[in-house]
C-alpha cells in the first residue's frame, strides 16, 4: 500500500475513533458520577478506607485513581482520603494467584483490611472477571458499600454492585476510556474545589 494510502487510512480511523469515542463520552450520566463523588465525600468525612480494584488497564485506572484521591484530593487539606489500590501490591497479589488462585487477589486483600461501611470501588469493562466478581460478593456480604464501574451490559459487576454505573458502550477501548475520565471528574472534584 503506498505511503499516502497508508497515511489516508490511518486518518480516517483516528477520525472515527474519536467521535465515536465523544459519543459515548457525552452519554456519561452526571447523576451518576455525582452520587459517587458523594460516597466518597461521606467515606472522607467518616474516616472509612477506600479500596479500589480492575484487571489490565482498568488496573491502571484503579492505582491512577488512588493516586490522584490520595495526594492530589488530599495532601495540603485539613480531610484526606484512606485510599488504597489493591492492584498495587505485587508481591501479595502473586502470592494470592499463586497459592490461592487469581480470582482470590483482591478479596483476600479484603478480608484483611476491610470493615463495614468502608468502599470498595471496581471498574471491569465486561463486568465478568472472577476476581472482582469474587471481591464484590464478599464486600457486600460483609457491610462495605460497593460501587461498580463498569461498561454494557455490564455482567456480574452491574447486577452485583450496590451503586452500578455504566458506559453505554460495550467497545472495550471507548469503555476504558470512559472509566478514566470518570475516574478524573471525580478526583478533580475534590482537588478544584477549596475546602
Amino acid at each position: 500500500m503506498p505511503e499516502a494510502s497508508m497515511r489516508g487510512s490511518a486518518v480516517q480511523f483516528v477520525a472515527n475513533h474519536k467521535h465515536s469515542s465523544l459519543i459515548v463520552m457525552d452519554k456519561i450520566s452526571v447523576e451518576g458520577v455525582g452520587q459517587i463523588i458523594m460516597l466518597l465525600s461521606e467515606a472522607r468525612k467518616k474516616r472509612k478506607q477506600i479500596f479500589i480494584c480492575g484487571n489490565g488497564g482498568s488496573a491502571a485506572t484503579a492505582s491512577h485513581f488512588a493516586n490522584d484521591l490520595g495526594k492530589g484530593a488530599s495532601c495540603g487539606r485539613p480531610t484526606r482520603f484512606r485510599v488504597y489500590a489493591l492492584t498495587d501490591n505485587m508481591p501479595w497479589i502473586t502470592a494470592l494467584a499463586n497459592d490461592i488462585g487469581y480470582s482470590h487477589i483482591f478479596v483476600e486483600q479484603l478480608k484483611n483490611h476491610a470493615e463495614p461501611n468502608d468502599l470498595l470501588i471496581a471498574f471491569s469493562g465486561s463486568g465478568n472477571s472472577p476476581n472482582i466478581v469474587e471481591a464484590v460478593k464478599w464486600a457486600n456480604d460483609n457491610g462495605v458499600i460497593t460501587i461498580g464501574i463498569t461498561g454494557r451490559p455490564g455482567g456480574e459487576l452491574g447486577r452485583l454492585a450496590r451503586h452500578p454505573h455504566f458506559v453505554e458502550s460495550s467497545q472495550m477501548a471507548h469503555i476504558e476510556e470512559a472509566h478514566f475520565l470518570i475516574q478524573h471528574m471525580i478526583a478533580y472534584s475534590f482537588m478544584d474545589v477549596a475546602e
